[in-house]
């Protein structure tokens, strides 16, 4: 259950309680014989009401709550100085105020719109020399995503203290991680049974912080996109296995961390010369050619090494090529021409 609907229930409670006692100290305000009976309809109307906009308003931040607040302040001054110009001077009484009215909330909604689409930049040209900045060092927010949850190798980053800074998990993850651990598919239920078992040692780790983030983006439809938006809104790093996820973020600015570009970076490079034990597995695409494979997955071809198929033998690198995939690695084995 939502933590919120405990307050919730509790402040439904006393708007009833406080109906029912303004009924009864103040019966004038509800002229009716059954007076008591309204005031606790009228307490529960209003306060299931707030509780209705507080739903819709689920997922709507701190900072845009502000921003929108500060450009309804300044299309309501813009409104008054347009009002107090004399212009509609002239206008039928009658009429004038409704030109106000349609003033005031016409300036009012661009002045929000206008502030909901800046940045915190954007200020600094109505308050000249004037910079927003928090006045205590923000938190390393780390955002992850489902596959760098499932994955795991998170946690021994953090573990090693390679990353520190506060882990959130938002709710909308969980759930989708849910939804994996509950598939019919055998290997989709295995995944999220994985994924919470690294959230598990994650939550028991005293090196770093873990918190769930209730924060919802109902008009977006996909999760990708609710981490973006997230991200955005916090300014964290987003952590993902992803490459698509890790390109869109990029393209909207997002500071975006993807562990396979980063363990693609940290493979030890082979160097020409350079020795090694390597299972030859398979035979190779040209004649007598072997391929094996390092432990991270690197390709090795082997010249001459169709013949020891299924042995570990000690090849030496000759070349390396890099390749769309990866580094493709040419190996010999020493002294394998002198004993033919």
């Amino acid at each position: 259950m939502n933590p919120l609907w405990p307050i919730r229930i509790l402040f439904l409670s006393l708007c009833v309680t406080a109906g029912y006692a303004i009924s009864q100290v103040q019966p004038d305000y509800i002229n009716h014989e059954h007076a008591s009976v309204f005031g606790i309809l009228i307490g529960f109307g209003f306060g299931g009401l707030l509780i209705a906009v507080d739903e819709m308003l689920k997922g709507f931040s701190l900072r845009a709550f502000s921003a929108t607040t500060f450009g309804l302040l300044l299309g309501s001054l813009v409104a008054w100085l347009v009002d107090s110009s004399g212009l509609f001077i002239n206008a039928d009484e009658k009429v004038r105020w409704i030109i106000r009215l349609c003033t005031f909330l016409g300036f009012g909604y661009i002045g929000m719109v206008l502030a909901m689409r800046s940045n915190k930049e954007d200020f600094s040209l109505i308050i000249p020399y004037v910079r927003f900045a928090p006045q205590s060092k923000p938190e390393n927010l780390l955002l992850l995503d489902t596959s760098v949850i499932i994955d795991g190798r998170i946690a021994d980053l953090i573990e090693a203290r390679f990353i520190e800074g506060l882990v959130l998990v938002p709710r909308f993850v969980l759930l989708e991680l849910q939804q994996i651990a509950d598939s019919a598919d055998d290997i989709k239920r295995a995944r999220g049974r994985r994924g919470f078992e690294m959230l598990n040692r994650l939550q028991h780790n005293p090196k770093i912080e873990v918190r769930i983030h209730d924060a919802d983006f109902p008009e977006e439809k996909g999760v990708d996109a609710k981490l973006v938006r997230l991200a955005t809104n916090l300014n964290a790093k987003l952590f993902t296995n992803d490459f698509n996820l890790a390109k869109v973020a990029g393209l909207q600015k997002v500071n975006c961390v993807n562990l396979n570009e980063i363990g693609h970076l940290m493979k030890a490079a082979l160097i020409p010369g350079e020795s090694v034990q390597i299972k030859i597995v398979r035979e190779g695409r040209d004649k007598g050619q072997g391929i094996g494979y390092m432990p991270d997955g690197t390709m090795v071809v082997i010249n001459n090494g169709l013949s020891h198929v299924g042995q570990t033998v000690s090849a030496q690198v000759v070349s390396t090529v890099q390749t769309g995939a990866g580094v493709l690695v040419f190996a010999e084995i020493p002294g394998l021409e002198q004993s033919k």
